[in-house]
Protein backbone atom coordinates (compact mmCIF):
# COMPACT_ATOMS: atom_id res chain seq x y z
CA UNK A 1 0.00 0.00 0.00
CA UNK A 2 1.00 3.65 -0.27
CA UNK A 3 -0.11 6.84 1.24
CA UNK A 4 -1.86 9.18 -0.44
CA UNK A 5 -1.81 13.16 0.14
CA UNK A 6 -3.60 12.95 3.63
CA UNK A 7 -1.15 10.00 4.58
CA UNK A 8 -4.19 7.66 4.48
CA UNK A 9 -3.32 4.54 2.95
CA UNK A 10 -4.41 3.98 -0.64
CA UNK A 11 -5.93 0.52 -1.63
CA UNK A 12 -4.15 -1.55 -4.52
CA UNK A 13 -6.17 -2.81 -6.88
CA UNK A 14 -5.17 -6.56 -8.17
CA UNK A 15 -4.31 -6.99 -11.79
CA UNK A 16 -6.96 -10.23 -13.27
CA UNK A 17 -5.17 -10.40 -15.79
CA UNK A 18 -2.24 -9.22 -17.40
CA UNK A 19 -3.78 -8.91 -21.45
CA UNK A 20 -0.74 -7.50 -23.43
CA UNK A 21 1.24 -11.26 -21.90
CA UNK A 22 -1.87 -13.43 -22.72
CA UNK A 23 -2.98 -12.01 -26.08
CA UNK A 24 0.08 -9.68 -27.14
CA UNK A 25 -1.47 -10.03 -30.39
CA UNK A 26 -5.06 -9.11 -29.47
CA UNK A 27 -2.94 -5.95 -27.46
CA UNK A 28 -1.25 -5.47 -30.45
CA UNK A 29 -4.21 -5.28 -33.05
CA UNK A 30 -5.95 -2.89 -30.18
CA UNK A 31 -3.09 -0.23 -29.87
CA UNK A 32 -2.99 -0.46 -34.46
CA UNK A 33 -6.83 0.16 -33.70
CA UNK A 34 -6.03 3.14 -32.07
CA UNK A 35 -3.13 4.62 -33.72
CA UNK A 36 -5.70 4.81 -37.16
CA UNK A 37 -8.18 6.48 -35.42
CA UNK A 38 -5.69 8.92 -34.00
CA UNK A 39 -4.73 9.20 -37.41
CA UNK A 40 -8.39 9.76 -38.75
CA UNK A 41 -8.64 12.36 -36.13
CA UNK A 42 -6.02 14.04 -37.14
CA UNK A 43 -6.62 13.54 -40.88
CA UNK A 44 -10.55 15.78 -39.76
CA UNK A 45 -8.72 18.19 -37.77
CA UNK A 46 -10.37 16.87 -34.83
CA UNK A 47 -8.75 19.31 -31.90
CA UNK A 48 -7.04 17.38 -28.84
CA UNK A 49 -9.40 19.12 -25.88
CA UNK A 50 -12.14 17.80 -27.61
CA UNK A 51 -10.51 14.44 -27.92
CA UNK A 52 -9.48 13.76 -24.73
CA UNK A 53 -12.42 15.08 -23.26
CA UNK A 54 -14.32 12.48 -25.69
CA UNK A 55 -12.32 10.00 -24.07
CA UNK A 56 -12.43 11.39 -20.67
CA UNK A 57 -16.53 11.14 -20.82
CA UNK A 58 -16.73 7.65 -21.90
CA UNK A 59 -14.29 6.14 -19.28
CA UNK A 60 -16.61 7.87 -16.84
CA UNK A 61 -19.62 6.26 -17.98
CA UNK A 62 -17.60 2.85 -18.20
CA UNK A 63 -15.98 3.33 -15.14
CA UNK A 64 -12.45 2.85 -16.08
CA UNK A 65 -10.55 4.10 -13.52
CA UNK A 66 -7.29 4.43 -15.06
CA UNK A 67 -8.41 5.62 -18.45
CA UNK A 68 -9.98 8.31 -16.48
CA UNK A 69 -6.66 8.83 -14.64
CA UNK A 70 -4.92 8.98 -18.28
CA UNK A 71 -7.40 11.22 -19.94
CA UNK A 72 -7.40 13.99 -17.34
CA UNK A 73 -4.12 13.92 -17.20
CA UNK A 74 -3.61 14.60 -21.23
CA UNK A 75 -6.52 16.75 -21.26
CA UNK A 76 -4.95 18.97 -19.07
CA UNK A 77 -1.64 18.49 -21.35
CA UNK A 78 -3.62 19.50 -23.92
CA UNK A 79 -4.40 22.86 -22.52
CA UNK A 80 -7.85 21.99 -20.96
CA UNK A 81 -8.66 23.72 -17.96
CA UNK A 82 -9.38 22.11 -14.73
CA UNK A 83 -12.92 23.67 -14.62
CA UNK A 84 -13.83 22.25 -17.83
CA UNK A 85 -12.46 18.63 -17.00
CA UNK A 86 -14.12 18.77 -13.78
CA UNK A 87 -17.18 19.75 -15.58
CA UNK A 88 -17.52 16.64 -18.19
CA UNK A 89 -19.15 14.66 -15.64
CA UNK A 90 -22.19 17.14 -15.51
CA UNK A 91 -21.92 18.78 -18.69
CA UNK A 92 -25.11 18.82 -19.88
CA UNK A 93 -25.44 21.32 -16.90
CA UNK A 94 -22.54 22.84 -17.40
CA UNK A 95 -22.58 26.57 -19.24
CA UNK A 96 -18.59 25.52 -19.90
CA UNK A 97 -19.34 23.97 -23.60
CA UNK A 98 -20.12 24.89 -26.74
CA UNK A 99 -23.14 23.19 -29.09
CA UNK A 100 -20.45 21.54 -30.94
CA UNK A 101 -18.85 20.24 -27.96
CA UNK A 102 -21.94 19.04 -26.73
CA UNK A 103 -23.37 17.54 -29.57
CA UNK A 104 -19.99 15.53 -29.21
CA UNK A 105 -20.69 14.25 -25.92
CA UNK A 106 -24.33 13.57 -26.66
CA UNK A 107 -22.86 11.09 -29.47
CA UNK A 108 -20.14 9.79 -26.91
CA UNK A 109 -22.80 8.66 -24.29
CA UNK A 110 -25.06 7.31 -26.91
CA UNK A 111 -22.74 5.20 -28.71
CA UNK A 112 -21.38 4.34 -24.81
CA UNK A 113 -24.80 2.81 -23.57
CA UNK A 114 -25.40 1.30 -26.93
CA UNK A 115 -27.94 -1.29 -25.79
CA UNK A 116 -29.79 1.00 -24.10
CA UNK A 117 -29.64 4.25 -26.69
CA UNK A 118 -29.28 2.18 -30.41
CA UNK A 119 -28.03 6.02 -30.94
CA UNK A 120 -31.41 7.74 -32.03
CA UNK A 121 -31.83 9.73 -35.35
CA UNK A 122 -31.92 13.13 -32.95
CA UNK A 123 -28.22 12.67 -31.53
CA UNK A 124 -27.14 11.48 -34.60
CA UNK A 125 -28.76 15.05 -36.52
CA UNK A 126 -27.48 17.36 -33.61
CA UNK A 127 -23.96 15.40 -34.25
CA UNK A 128 -24.19 15.89 -38.03
CA UNK A 129 -25.32 19.45 -37.63
CA UNK A 130 -22.15 19.95 -35.94
CA UNK A 131 -19.32 17.61 -37.38
CA UNK A 132 -18.71 17.18 -41.38
CA UNK A 133 -18.93 13.46 -42.29
CA UNK A 134 -14.96 13.41 -42.09
CA UNK A 135 -15.25 14.50 -38.23
CA UNK A 136 -18.04 12.26 -37.60
CA UNK A 137 -16.31 9.02 -39.05
CA UNK A 138 -13.29 10.35 -36.41
CA UNK A 139 -15.67 10.94 -33.51
CA UNK A 140 -16.61 6.96 -34.32
CA UNK A 141 -13.60 6.08 -34.38
CA UNK A 142 -12.74 7.64 -31.23
CA UNK A 143 -15.65 6.34 -29.48
CA UNK A 144 -15.44 2.80 -30.42
CA UNK A 145 -11.70 2.78 -29.91
CA UNK A 146 -11.77 4.29 -26.21
CA UNK A 147 -14.63 1.60 -25.61
CA UNK A 148 -13.09 -0.89 -26.48
CA UNK A 149 -9.89 0.13 -24.01
CA UNK A 150 -12.15 0.60 -21.66
CA UNK A 151 -13.11 -3.10 -21.90
CA UNK A 152 -10.39 -4.27 -21.76
CA UNK A 153 -9.23 -1.89 -18.80
CA UNK A 154 -12.58 -2.82 -16.70
CA UNK A 155 -12.75 -6.36 -17.20
CA UNK A 156 -9.00 -6.94 -16.48
CA UNK A 157 -7.60 -4.47 -14.78
CA UNK A 158 -4.82 -4.67 -16.62
CA UNK A 159 -3.78 -1.28 -16.02
CA UNK A 160 -4.19 0.09 -12.39
CA UNK A 161 -2.34 3.33 -12.33
CA UNK A 162 -0.50 4.33 -9.06
CA UNK A 163 -0.33 7.67 -7.11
Amino acid sequence: MTENSTGDATVPIPVRLDIDTVAPRFSRALAGLDAAMVRELDAAGIDARLRELVRLRASQLNGCSYCVDLHTTDARKAGETERRIAAVAVWEESPFFTARERAAFELTESMTRLSETHVPDRVWASAAARFSAEELGALVALVVTINAWNAVGVSTHAWTGSL
